[in-house]
């Protein structure tokens, strides 16, 4: 990678009102030359409808060294249950 390029993530519609999916890496000097290799490599036979490219140092994760207590399924909780609340007696079941 020589000095000044950059690494974008490419995100394609498909067809409008669907979700944007990840393509895949392009490089490029700036927005414009990472839209249009992102063009060329990924819709070349019509695959998309619209393109974004985010530049990957703006992407943001969670450090795999946190991801255990960021993922916690809380299970200290137990009221987030559907079976921690009882029927009341008298009240249908539907």
């Amino acid at each position: 990678m020589e000095k000044g390029d950059k690494v974008w993530e490419v995100f394609i519609q498909k067809k409008p009102g669907l979700a944007f999916k990840h393509a895949g890496s392009v490089h490029g000097y700036d927005k414009k030359m990472a839209i249009q290799n992102a063009r060329d490599l990924y819709t070349r036979r019509g695959e998309g409808r619209e393109i974004w490219v985010v530049e990957t140092t703006h992407i943001v994760s969670v450090p795999l060294d946190q991801a255990d207590a960021f993922f916690d399924p809380s299970i200290d909780k137990p009221y987030r249950l559907a079976d921690f609340y009882k029927i009341p007696d008298g009240v249908e079941n539907i």
